[in-house]
């Protein structure tokens, strides 16, 4: 009722209600993105009054990373089968499970349950499936700008929520530093409640750029495992999707595994404080934020093979020049601003690619599967590069190892698009 009576008002302005989704969507990805900051906030305070070490932590986000990953593939499905809404809910439910478990943990293993199972499965029923989904569902012009848009919701996030969250550890107590996403996990459910729809169709819409109503396919009675699966046997026959797949792996190991749930302690091995890493962190979101946006707005104008291969070509340097630093204020400045232009900025021309080769039923799905792969590589960065630092005393090693594996995610996209099939040239 709420949702038809807002369309009609904002028909009124040539306002289409795709911008509605797209509103409440990046805020959910706010307050989701909030919850996954969580442990790289909390991993020094927990294991300096809990005696435990990072490696210990670092297995729960591994954990995370990799449940996440295996659902990836069945998020968009579960979309598909059960709704979008619905999805949502029990992923926003799932998340303040986790951070009250969280709260209350005083052994190890507490963590395995609530950061690694429940975070990761709130996680991995969304996840980008939830911004390709909407791309692709509500917009048939625009498609890269609002995965732009709602990609940069993560950095947005870590923008408003991890220095606040830090400030809250220093000042009062490390367990209230989890309020302020457990507010917003409340209020993502009441607007997905009030305003959420699943297609245009529901409101008798177009998606936007379209003038004929799209009507949906009728809800399958196969599982979403199936109907997963089905769409990777079909995928899994074009070069493509493993050459997106492979760098998106890649994407994962050097941004959110190793940058996401790392850099807070590397800085502290360097003699910066908490509540200063956590001011670098949020730098760096503020720059993601626009160059997430910019990377969609470019998207829809440029080769994407191109943009992918000086996005992974920029990260790796990033990457390189930080363990060199002097890690004074202007050098890790620089380095927030440059890294944070392209942390997620490989996901609009990613999603762009996807939806393009697979159609718009099966492409969020199949792009499950490419995000899976992103989170198996960030999976083995959160747990590989504290592993590291606990056996070498030194995160250098595993840094530089994330910095050469963005130049081999840059050669793979040269050379695919030195050999790339003519029909899928002529698609552009």
């Amino acid at each position: 009722m709420f949702a038809d009576s807002l369309n009609l008002k904002l028909a009124k302005f040539s306002i289409h209600y795709g911008w509605v989704i797209v509103t409440i969507a990046f805020l959910a990805t706010v307050f989701s993105s909030a919850v996954g900051s969580v442990p790289q906030v909390l991993i020094l305070p927990m294991t300096k009054e809990l005696g435990w070490t990072i490696s210990d932590m670092s297995m729960a986000t591994g954990l995370m990373y990799f449940i996440l990953a295996s659902l990836c593939p069945f998020g968009a499905a579960m979309m598909l089968r059960f709704g979008l809404n619905k999805v949502i809910l029990i992923s926003m439910l799932l998340n303040g499970a986790g951070l009250i478990i969280t709260v209350f943990a005083y052994e190890e293993w507490h963590l395995l349950i609530s950061v690694g199972v429940c975070l990761g499965i709130a996680s991995g029923i969304i996840g980008l499936g939830l911004a390709s989904t909407i791309a692709i569902r509500w917009f048939n012009l625009k498609r890269g700008l609002v995965v732009g848009i709602l990609t940069s919701a993560f950095a947005a996030g870590q923008l408003a929520f991890v220095p606040l969250m830090a400030w809250i550890t220093t000042v009062y107590d490390w367990r209230l530093a989890v309020l302020p996403a457990m507010i917003g996990i409340g209020l993502t459910c009441l607007l997905y409640l009030l305003f959420g729809r699943d297609w245009p169709a529901d409101l008798n819409l177009p998606a936007y750029g379209d003038e004929v109503v799209y009507e949906p396919p009728p809800k399958s009675a196969d599982s979403a495992v199936l109907i997963s699966f089905r769409n990777l046997a079909k995928a899994s026959k074009q070069p493509a999707f493993w050459v997106l797949a492979g760098t998106f792996f890649i994407c994962g190991l050097t941004s959110t595994g190793i940058i996401g749930q790392h850099f807070i302690p590397f800085c502290g091995d360097n003699n910066i404080g908490i509540v200063l890493a956590s001011s670098y962190l949020a730098l760096m979101a503020a720059f993601n934020f626009f160059g997430t946006m910019g990377s969609g707005w470019l998207s829809d104008r440029y080769d994407n093979y191109k943009l992918l291969g000086a996005y992974y070509s920029l990260r790796g340097l990033s990457l390189f020049y930080l363990p060199f630093s002097d890690f004074g204020a202007f050098a890790m400045t620089i380095w927030a601003v440059f890294f944070g232009l392209d942390f997620i900025a490989t996901v609009p021309p990613t999603v762009r690619l996807v939806g393009k080769l697979f159609g718009t039923v099966s492409a969020p799905v199949v792009f499950g599967w490419v995000f899976a792969s992103h989170q198996f590589g960030s999976a083995a960065s959160a747990y590989g590069a504290g592993l590291s630092r606990d056996i070498l005393f030194s995160y250098s090693p595993a840094f530089l190892t994330a910095a050469s594996a963005c130049f081999l995610a840059t050669a793979m996209i040269i050379t695919f698009k030195a050999f790339e099939p003519t029909h899928l040239k002529e698609a552009k």
